[in-house]
């Protein structure tokens, strides 16, 4: 799979501008093209403003601006598109001028080149018929702000190929977008729902149900937002939402039709009045009308195969930032009550209850999402955490369902690699730290402990694999996320990954073998830097002290590639064994080689073990020292001790030394004090016990 070199953007605008400086800031060369300078200058302008702020908020460097400014190229000419890789078409929702635009495209571009559209309102597959290459065309619908919403609808039309398609989702990954694949149909699958869920909250109003400050407070309390619709529909505009209703009722009838007063207040040009107190007394029955809108179009969306339900609450958690997903609602209201609520809206506009919706009710249990996923091609097995509004954080429910997809492709005898990756901007970022809070609370340590031995387990089964195990760190694995990826064979690290063990600096100890498997990997002094400070690494970091390969993010396909051709071809070794090496030791830079000469004192670690900073006229070691001392005291001990004695030992033993020492560790105040933090958002205090 070719990477992305050259990426195309026509259309200057809002969306256009912040598609370009999204693909801009990957590193990737964009071309922002529009039909009068003007406006080409005006979306340059706007990505300047918006990185300029991001500066101010310390999200990017001054480098980092200069650097993804230095990606762009504005332009009227069509012609610079003709070598790009992908062109993303993201001009206003106007048919005729989308068809125009494609046919001149597909008469420019190069027969590689794949064009796409960000359109919200017509058919893929009617756009790409204005081209010679629908198996070249899909749609990427992006969300507001496009820089900034994680979300991407990928959509492949009637006649999109595999290869495109696939091709798609690596490009939503190598640009930092949460991408979900959905069916072509009209609204896709986030608008299919929230432009009703929007278009009911008008219709509750127009009957004199409730007013605007009632319906947006129990819609807030409800899904956790910090807006209702009415508030919403003034930010992003009520001709969106007018307009938006109206295609959708075009497509699938009257009850998707705009209400009246959306009608009225669109053509007054005026926003919506919010001013008022709440009705306690109505909130209930606002919030049990909303979501039987809501679960009723979900439960269609899932019937027509538009899209998947951890699809679907994905797009409504990254997309609309919901704090739960339609399906996960229903789960924490029940089945039950969720289908009386969608028979009572079903009856109101006369329309079908959803066929999926009956049969959850008649399984009498709740929805299970799959937050583990598995792909198989060319003998290479990819598995996938799929929790990406979590960070990829490990509960019960995902290491379970690692634990059966690992066994799947590993017992595949056509599969000669596993590859380990996390969807989003994280790998993995540690452990689920409510649950290891709500069982301290409730006096329940031996389930963390028994959700410990599971994570154990799972992890040396990984280690322990015939097959090459190869993890792709393409962001943040942190704790849990981290020791994961030690249990790997090779761990590929691209620019956005990074990698740390913070567990001390929260009160615990790496639990998943992190104190056994990082001095094995990188020896003793540098674990115990690592470990004892937190600090988070980068990849050039990573692979300068033996952790991690630096492999670019467009180049990680091929090198997975050519690690299972030497797996497969090596001479003379077992095809399954051949590659299976750790992290090759180097010459450390003179920076890791004073921070392991730092560590390899037992002087020093004797004093920060006691509470005593280490005497010193150097910056770098004053700030490490500093750094180790603000840790929880019971963290560093135990975590010194487990090294020491893990590395006089077999892995597997000091693995049980590990699990034998948690009750200890989660019994003390500094491991409450410091998760609670975490949850809290504020740094803790750390007493010592």
């Amino acid at each position: 799979m070719s990477s992305f070199q050259k990426i195309g953007v026509v259309g200057a605008g809002t969306m256009g501008s912040g598609i370009a400086q999204k693909i801009a800031q990957s590193n990737i060369a964009v071309v922002l093209v529009d039909r009068e300078q003007k406006f080409v200058d005006q979306g340059l302008n706007n990505i300047k403003t918006l990185l300029q702020e991001g500066v101010a908020k310390k999200i990017f460097t001054t480098e980092k601006m200069q650097q993804v400014l230095n990606n762009i190229t504005g332009t009227t000419d069509l012609n610079a598109l003709k070598d790009a890789d992908l062109v993303i078409e993201a001009v206003f929702e106007d048919k005729s001028v989308k068809t125009n635009l494609f046919k001149n495209l597909d008469l420019i571009c190069h027969p590689k080149t794949i064009l796409t559209s960000n359109t919200s309102s017509f058919g893929i597959s009617e756009l790409a018929g204005a081209t010679q290459r629908p198996d070249r065309f899909a749609g990427l619908h992006y969300f507001y702000h496009p820089a900034k919403n994680r979300l991407l609808e990928i959509i492949p039309g009637q006649k999109t190929s595999s290869e495109t398609l696939e091709r798609m989702v690596d490009f939503a990954n190598r640009t930092g977008k949460t991408g979900i694949v959905v069916k072509d149909s009209a609204g896709f699958v986030v608008n299919r729902f929230f432009v009703p869920w929007l278009n009911e909250s008008v219709r509750v109003l127009e009957e004199g149900m409730a007013d605007i400050p009632t319906i947006d407070e129990a819609a807030k309390r409800v899904w956790q937002i910090g807006m209702g619709p009415f508030l919403l529909m003034n930010v992003t505009g009520i001709p969106i939402a007018y307009h938006s209703a109206g295609t959708l009722g075009e497509k699938f009838g009257s009850f998707y039709r705009p209400a009246h007063k959306l009608k009225e207040e669109f053509e007054s040009k005026q926003q919506w009045n919010l001013e008022g107190a709440v009705d306690e007394l109505r909130i209930e029955a606002v919030q049990n009308r909303l979501l039987g809108v809501v679960f009723l179009v979900v439960g269609q969306l899932v019937d027509e195969g538009v899209g998947r339900i951890e699809d679907i609450d994905l797009g409504a958690k990254v997309g609309l930032r919901w704090s739960l997903g339609p399906f996960e609602l229903m789960n924490k209201i029940g089945i039950e009550k969720s289908l009386n609520l969608v028979k009572i809206i079903s009856q109101k506009y006369g329309l079908k209850i959803p066929r999926i919706l009956e049969e959850q009710r008649q399984k009498k249990s709740p929805w299970q999402f799959k937050r583990v996923e598995l792909s198989i091609k060319d003998a290479i097995a990819t598995i996938t955490i799929n929790r990406p509004e979590a960070l990829n954080a490990l509960n019960e429910e995902v290491v379970r369902q690692l634990a059966e997809t690992f066994t799947q492709a590993e017992q595949d005898k056509n599969v000669q690699a596993i590859v380990l990756t996390g969807k989003g901007k994280a790998f993995v970022a540690g452990a689920d730290i409510g649950f290891f809070v709500k069982n301290i609370e409730n006096k329940s340590i031996d389930k963390i402990v028994e959700f410990t031995k599971a994570g154990q387990e799972l992890l040396l089964r990984i280690d322990q694999s015939p097959k090459l195990v190869i993890a792709v760190i393409d962001g943040l694995a942190l704790g849990g996320g981290a020791e994961l990826a030690l249990a790997a064979d090779v761990r590929l690290m691209t620019e956005r990954g990074a990698i740390g063990f913070p567990e001390t600096g929260i009160g615990i100890y790496p639990g998943l073998a992190g104190t056994q498997r990082l001095p094995r990997l990188i020896g003793a002094a540098l674990a115990k830097y690592l470990i004892f400070t937190g600090d988070i690494i980068n990849a050039q970091q990573a692979q300068a002290i033996g952790l991690a390969e630096y492999v670019p993010a467009g180049e990680v396909s091929e090198k997975i590639r050519l690690k299972v051709q030497g797996l497969r071809f090596q001479p003379g070794a077992d095809q399954f064994q051949a590659g299976k090496v750790k992290g090759e030791k180097t010459s450390l830079m003179p920076a890791y080689e004073k921070i392991k000469n730092l560590f390899e004192n037992n002087n020093n670690i004797s004093d920060w073990l006691s509470g005593q900073a280490m005497e010193t006229t150097d910056p770098s070691l004053a700030r490490i020292s500093k750094k180790v001392l603000s840790k929880a005291p019971q963290s560093l001990k135990l975590a010194n001790q487990l090294i020491d004695e893990g590395l006089k030992t077999t892995l597997e033993a000091g693995i049980e030394l590990e699990l034998a020492h948690l009750p200890e560790i989660f019994s003390t105040r500094d491991a409450y004090e410091g998760l609670t933090s975490i949850l809290q958002r504020r740094k803790p205090v750390f007493e010592g016990r």
